[in-house]
């Protein structure tokens, strides 16, 4: 089989694990019986592991020069915690099983994407036409569970976690390492490049947009089951938001091109806020729904021009642990905020409000990318 369309294949179950994950993960432990705001304070406390095991397993990666087996190996570990995570219905195993995902699957989304950009490098293929595959795999994975948990009961998400993940191990044992810098990995220099200016305003950035976002990401099917949607609404609305995915990640090669990442990073802001508010008048849960288009313009756009920013600054030395650091604040840091005070929210004030703070806090994204635009052209005119 072809190199690429080996990874191709990858991607789509692989990103289809993230779908059953990240989607129906929440609505799952609600229909368990864990309160908001208990669900809140769980996927936090996830987070807080993630922020050690995703650096944690990059620096593993960097200095064995390996990004392959280290995938095939939490790949593995993550089948096992997913299957046991979605056949738990009480507080004191739930909690156990998300840590373990933590610690083992989510740390893998950063190494994933490492060996998916130095791949297509390799290949000479664009970035894009890659990830899209992880985009549709979460896409259709989101469709088709919704109807199937909708029929068959949340008792079948076990099986098709686990079939997904033994289908993205089988793919990825016959995916190719990738090449890994030689020059020693030293640890003076991963400090060097993380107190540079330019380094910590690129994370503040990220850390800021990261916060809505994870809040969508997390709440979007309670406040779905708010307006009265079902879960097959709930599949849908992630159906639309990676089938623009999707179409955005094919595209992002000829829209993000070296240079420009600062300014898709300001739009994607702008949108993620003008997004949220609108998120927070709804009263139809169709309408809910067709407000994912957004997903394309906002996400992918933010996340890839972040990275491409990012392979534009990191040493090439540390390129798995940089991806790592951008990963653990989009996905991680923010997790814990998002997760935590979104929870609250959600009990105290309700979904439209949540959604209305959300949009509040895009803004302030919106701002700091304008600020870092600005920084990038001073120093491109001063050089």
């Amino acid at each position: 089989m072809n190199a690429t369309i080996r990874l191709k294949g990858f991607n789509f179950f692989y990103f289809s694990m993230f779908a059953l994950f990240i989607s129906f993960l929440p609505v799952y432990m609600a229909k368990v019986g864990v309160s908001k705001t208990h669900l809140g304070f769980i996927l936090g406390l996830g987070s807080v592991v993630c922020i050690v095991s995703q650096p944690f397993w990059g620096v593993i990666s960097d200095k064995y020069r390996t990004v392959r087996k280290v995938l095939l190996l939490l790949i593995l570990l993550s089948v096992l915690s997913g299957s046991f995570l979605f056949q738990s219905v009480h507080l004191w195993s739930l909690l156990p099983a998300v840590l373990l995902m933590n610690l083992f699957f989510l740390p893998t989304d950063p190494l994933v994407e490492s060996l998916n950009f130095r791949t297509t490098q390799a290949q000479k293929v664009s970035y894009g036409s890659v990830r899209m595959f992880g985009a549709l795999g979460y896409a259709i994975t989101s469709l088709l569970a919704g109807g199937v948990l909708a029929q068959w009961g949340m008792d079948s998400l076990a099986w098709i976690f686990a079939g997904a993940g033994l289908l993205a191990l089988l793919l990825a044992f016959g995916l190719a390492d990738v090449e890994t810098s030689a020059k020693p990995v030293l640890v003076r220099h991963l400090r060097s490049f993380l107190l540079k200016r330019d380094t910590i305003a690129l994370l503040v950035v990220v850390f800021a947009v990261a916060i809505p976002h994870k809040m969508n990401d997390i709440f979007i099917g309670l406040y779905m089951d708010e307006l009265g949607g079902s879960m097959r609404l709930t599949g849908m609305s992630w159906f639309v938001m990676t089938i623009m995915e999707t179409i955005m990640f094919a595209a992002s090669s000829r829209l993000i091109r070296p240079g420009r990442e600062g300014l898709l990073m300001t739009i994607a802001a702008g949108l993620y806020a003008v997004r949220f508010l609108l998120s927070s008048f709804v009263t139809d849960p169709y309408e809910l729904v067709g407000l994912q288009i957004f997903q394309g313009f906002t996400f992918v756009l933010f996340y890839v021009g972040a990275l491409q920013y990012l392979y534009s600054i990191v040493p090439e030395e540390w390129k798995s642990t940089g991806q790592t650091m951008v990963t653990v604040l989009f996905f991680g840091v923010s997790g814990i905020i998002g997760s935590g005070i979104g929870g609250w929210l959600l009990d105290e004030l309700g979904g439209a409000w949540l959604y209305r703070i959300m949009a509040a806090l895009a803004v302030a994204g919106f701002v700091l990318c304008m600020a870092l635009l600005g920084r990038r052209r001073t120093s491109q005119e001063q050089a």
